[in-house]
């Protein structure tokens, strides 16, 4: 690789370490870390489906740091790396030095795949995958069988990671094969085929077949399956559309622009190049528009960001040379880019910024250091909220010596269950523990948000006027009740009375 391409590598390195998170920013970041301990998706340790292989490296990293969050961050950060060195090669390939350095720069000040090299999720890790993928396949595409089975490899070991990388990467190394003969795709296919069953045949046995199948329906007709265009009105996929048309000013910044502004006769279309594009980002972009997405999932769109990365190079490449005025005045034009764009990363008002996860961070931290100094877990248990930040999940986490329970209840195919939480491990209850407690206490929401304040205040509606009390510690309002009213937020079992079940 050339020099530039290797001070991308570091540039990219040390933006996401500088810019690095703390602790576990997001609910599916606190479920990747209880999977350290305990593999078990039926429990959401870690939500379906699984992440066998992600969670598989976060252990071998997290013997080395001893901490979940930065054993994650780490795999983000290293990751993050190899997607713009993938990116470099495939835009040097096609369109040249000049191309892949633009190409690089655009993936390193990305707002969005910036944030996502910074926290423990695992779509920066498909963003590697994809960029990876699309490399192997062109060159397979160009002639050169001998990638066959590096390519159905990586395929197989990514959907490891996030089986989603099997429908949106899949079709592509398909379309790779068209040319290959008949015994070296049957190859391919059988590479990839070993190496799925060699993921896939321990995670079942780890988490059992039957149980992990019943908390992946369950999560599908939960969330995914109530808004497909097959069920949901024509309104959802314009939302999508116009959620993805965001999604994609947030990732790229000043360089989204690129596609409206490029000279067409200075960067001609290349029909195989454009065909190979098209294949690579079609099944994701088809998902997501017609089958499930949320401006809080952005990192999803992560899996098409490496193509459009690499036709960005191109456009900006040919901007640049274009630009009629003296090359300094040109250098300060593209760190002009550069500098909005870490702008909109750092101070953007929106959940994917480094300023909103300090916020969080700080807000969890304050917590986390007064709720014990006004509720003991020996009498005192937590109710949380289903909530991506400062939910359930962060409240059993780092507060781990205190019975935690979610609210609301969830629907699975073996009928409402609670999830429940208690010294780092979850289980679920077809009825409302009441241990040997005296009071509840609400783990806060976060603050200065109107959605979840006014989610808040219907919550507390369902208690009976003068039932709670309101305590504040450290300039924060906490709201507690007697256990005994919890009748008012879970349904009470088919008895009619609260079930009396003691700790563990």
């Amino acid at each position: 690789m050339a020099l530039d391409g290797l001070v991308l590598i570091a540039m990219t390195a040390a933006a996401r370490f500088t810019f690095r998170s703390h602790y576990l920013y997001d609910i599916d970041s606190v479920n990747f870390a209880l999977a350290l301990k305990r593999f078990d998706p039926s429990a959401h340790q870690p939500h379906p489906p699984g992440y066998f292989l992600y969670i598989c490296l976060g252990r071998l990293f997290n013997a080395v740091f001893h901490d979940a969050n930065t054993a994650f961050v780490a795999i983000s950060i290293l990751f993050s790396c190899g997607a713009v060195a993938a990116i470099y090669a495939l835009a040097h390939n096609w369109f040249g030095r000049s191309s892949a350095q633009f190409a690089g720069a655009i993936f390193v000040f990305s707002p969005l795949a910036w944030f996502h090299g910074t926290v423990a999720l695992t779509y920066i890790v498909e963003s590697f995958f994809s960029a990876f993928t699309g490399y192997l396949c062109w060159r397979i595409c160009c002639g050169s069988a001998r990638y066959i089975t590096p390519a159905a490899f990586v395929v197989g070991v990514a959907s490891g990671f996030r089986p989603s990388s099997l429908l949106f990467l899949g079709p592509l190394l398909l379309f790779s094969l068209w040319k290959a003969s008949f015994r070296q795709a049957a190859g391919g296919a059988g590479v990839l085929a070993l190496t799925l069953a060699a993921w896939f045949v321990p995670m079942i046995r780890i988490s059992g077949g039957g149980a992990y199948l019943s908390s992946l329906v369950s999560l599908w007709l939960a969330v995914p399956s109530r808004s497909m265009v097959f069920n949901s009105s024509a309104a959802n996929s314009l939302v999508r559309a116009a959620t993805i048309a965001g999604i994609y000013c947030l990732c790229f910044g000043c360089a989204a622009i690129l596609p409206f502004v490029r000279n067409r006769a200075s960067s001609p279309i290349n029909r195989p190049k454009t065909v190979f594009t098209r294949i690579w980002i079609a099944p994701g972009l088809v998902f997501f528009l017609f089958v499930y997405l949320k401006f809080v999932n952005s990192g999803y769109l992560l899996v098409l960001a490496p193509p459009v990365c690499i036709w960005m190079g191109l456009w900006a490449s040919c901007c640049y040379a274009n630009l009629r005025m003296p090359a300094v005045w040109r250098i300060l034009a593209v760190a002009g880019c550069a500098a909005v764009n870490t702008a909109i990363f750092i101070a953007a008002p929106v959940y994917c910024s480094y300023g909103e996860v300090r916020r969080f961070e700080r807000e969890l931290r304050s917590i986390v250091s007064d709720l014990p100094r006004i509720a003991s877990s020996r009498d005192t248990m937590i109710v949380g909220f289903d909530s991506h930040f400062l939910g359930y999940r962060h409240a059993g986490y780092y507060l781990p010596d205190y019975l935690t329970v979610q609210f609301p209840e969830v629907r699975l195919t073996s009928g409402m269950r609670i999830f429940a939480m208690e010294n780092g491990n979850t289980r679920l209850e077809a009825s409302l523990e009441t241990p040997s407690v005296r009071d509840f206490i609400l783990f806060p929401l976060p603050a200065d948000d109107g959605e979840y304040t006014g989610y808040l205040t219907q919550v507390l509606k369902r208690f009976p006027p003068g039932e709670l009390r309101t305590i504040t510690q450290g300039g924060r309002e906490f709201v507690a009740g007697p256990v005994a009213d919890l009748r008012f937020l879970f349904p009470c079992p088919a008895s009619g009375t609260i079930a009396e079940i003691k700790r563990p």
